[in-house]
């Protein structure tokens, strides 16, 4: 299924840049980045929840936020690309 995770961290303090780094690198190793806090996620569902757990224990709930937009599996009906960053397939041909 395709998520979509965005988030807002406060970065006032230190702290706060610690935690906007955890979560940005959480989301790099499970998602693919779109927009600088926005990600795109085609995880099954188990996998999902266990991404949404971690980045729920890293978060500020009293000064950060996440938000998790399901797409589902028949997602590209659902997304309309316009601009100069290219789009990817996640379920195209990954070269390493």
């Amino acid at each position: 299924m395709m998520v979509l995770i965005s988030y807002d961290v406060s970065t006032i303090d230190a702290s706060g840049r610690t935690r906007l780094r955890k979560v940005a690198k959480e989301c790099q190793n499970h998602a693919q980045r779109v927009q600088n806090s926005v990600f795109e996620a085609d995880l099954d569902y188990s996998s999902f929840l266990k991404l949404k757990d971690k980045l729920c224990k890293l978060i500020d709930p009293n000064q950060d936020s996440l938000r998790f937009y399901y797409l589902g599996n028949n997602w590209e009906r659902r997304v309309e690309h316009i601009g100069a960053k290219q789009t990817y397939n996640p379920e195209g041909v990954i070269i390493v």
